[in-house]
């Protein structure tokens, strides 16, 4: 008589059959194109215990168990000062999918709900410094995060519109604070809307948004604005059904030569430096 499979067991199994081809082979594309993983890597798997992180650790843990590259894993959850409620169904779900965890508290909630300027990027500058600094601790030379391609296309677009610039979101970062540590995003080929089938079919509940800030309509406004985008993307899929793969892979085919300005670390340049140059 077989064996029964546990919550955990039937979550990994939907990963390998029925969301076979748009979950699991679209993490090992990310994986294998971008070069996340090496021989020897200890990962920390940063969890803030909605869909994304989860799902993130429940594929980093299938990896760890069928890749033939060996690499450690550390799951780790910070709690910035979420209510009572959130932290437990943060634990509860990580029972649930048999992930792990380790939890460390900091106030980062408390610091930026008394700053007036930019408090969501203080908190996101804090968050990622708090992760790094953890990680490290574990002997960890990355730390992994759950963006995935829908982030991506959203991120371009978002600075395209509002903040006058094509800036992307790379799969692979080095950080420049903690020596020896990168940042890596092995969800970067899968899309938002796979993630939450993922999540209905196997009936699962995560944390939504837990920031104490969002209640304040200035702190809200980046969050509208990626709203507003994914209701665009939704209405201009309806005409056209690639129009995200599109977008996904018109960030990896850039044709610098048609630009009208570029730049390139802090330097900026213009098309007139190659338009005057002799030939």
């Amino acid at each position: 008589m077989a064996k029964e499979l546990t919550k955990a067991g039937e979550a990994e199994r939907s990963i390998n059959k029925k969301f076979r081809k748009e979950i699991w082979n679209r993490f090992i594309e990310a994986v294998k194109n971008y070069k996340l993983i090496d021989e020897g890597d200890k990962i920390a798997v940063c969890i803030s215990g909605g869909k994304d992180s989860m799902m993130l650790a429940v594929l980093m843990k299938m990896l760890q168990k069928y890749s033939e590259v060996k690499f450690d894993l550390q799951y780790i959850v910070m709690d910035p000062g979420y209510n009572p409620e959130n932290r437990k169904k943060i634990e509860d779900n990580a029972k649930i999918l048999e992930i792990p965890i380790h939890v460390f508290e900091t106030d980062i909630f408390e610091i930026a709900d008394n700053v007036t300027e930019s408090p969501c990027y203080l908190c996101a500058r804090m968050r990622r410094g708090h992760l790094y600094a953890e990680a490290k601790k574990y002997g960890c030379n990355k730390i992994a995060l759950g963006h995935h391609l829908s982030d991506v296309i959203e991120t371009t677009l978002m600075g395209m519109m509002y903040g006058s610039q094509i800036q992307g979101m790379l799969p692979r970062l080095k950080s420049t604070n903690f020596e020896g540590m990168e940042l890596i995003r092995p969800l970067y080929c899968i899309l938002e809307d796979d993630i939450i089938r993922w999540t209905n079919y196997n009936e699962l509940s995560f944390i939504a948004c837990a920031c104490k800030l969002t209640a304040r309509a200035a702190v809200n406004e980046d969050a509208s604005k990626r709203r507003e985008i994914k209701l665009l993307i939704k209405e201009l899929k309806k005409k056209n059904p690639d129009i995200e793969k599109n977008l996904f892979n018109s960030i990896h085919r850039c044709n610098v030569d048609t630009l009208v300005g570029y730049k390139l670390g802090d330097e900026m340049h213009s098309f007139l430096e190659r338009f005057d140059r002799k030939i």
